[in-house]
């Protein structure tokens, strides 16, 4: 059954390996699997280029994933990724400037305000329900408002 995998040429393996890892590098995104990859096809091109062993090729593998993986790092901390929505994820940060309808009188600072279909606490300026609040920022699930003049 595994006759197949001994006759093997160990370039082809490790080619394939480096494009099964480019594949799950796809599917999961972790942008970690895709330096072992890179990896694992430079092994696979010397391995096809030069007579080497096995455990050879093993010891390059480990060498060169070190360095591949620190190099996607290091490409990574002089590139960062800039997102066209920075605020995607912090729903409290998508408010400010929203202008909302206090439910919960706002007294001693505290109170709730209703946004879209939900509702929230509130920081701020005390203030009647009913009266129109404008959104300033956001402390966890907690926003801070003002008075809309």
């Amino acid at each position: 059954m595994t006759d197949w995998i001994a006759s093997l040429e160990p370039h082809w393996f490790w080619l394939s390996i480096g494009v099964a890892l480019g594949v799950i590098e796809m599917l999961a995104p972790g942008f970690f699997l895709m330096w072992l990859g890179v990896a694992a096809i430079i092994v696979g091109l010397i391995a096809w280029a030069l007579p080497i062993s096995l455990p050879l090729q093993v010891a390059l593998f480990a060498v060169i994933s070190v360095l591949t993986v620190y190099a996607g790092k290091r490409f990574l901390k002089d590139n960062p990724i800039q997102s066209e929505d920075p605020a995607l994820n912090d729903r409290g940060a998508r408010l400010t400037g929203e202008v909302v309808t206090v439910i919960e009188a706002i007294s001693d600072g505290r109170g709730r305000v209703k946004v879209g279909d939900s509702e929230w606490n509130v920081r701020g300026a005390d203030a009647p329900a009913g009266a129109k609040v404008r959104v300033t920022g956001a402390e966890g699930a907690v926003l801070k408002v003002e008075p809309v003049a």
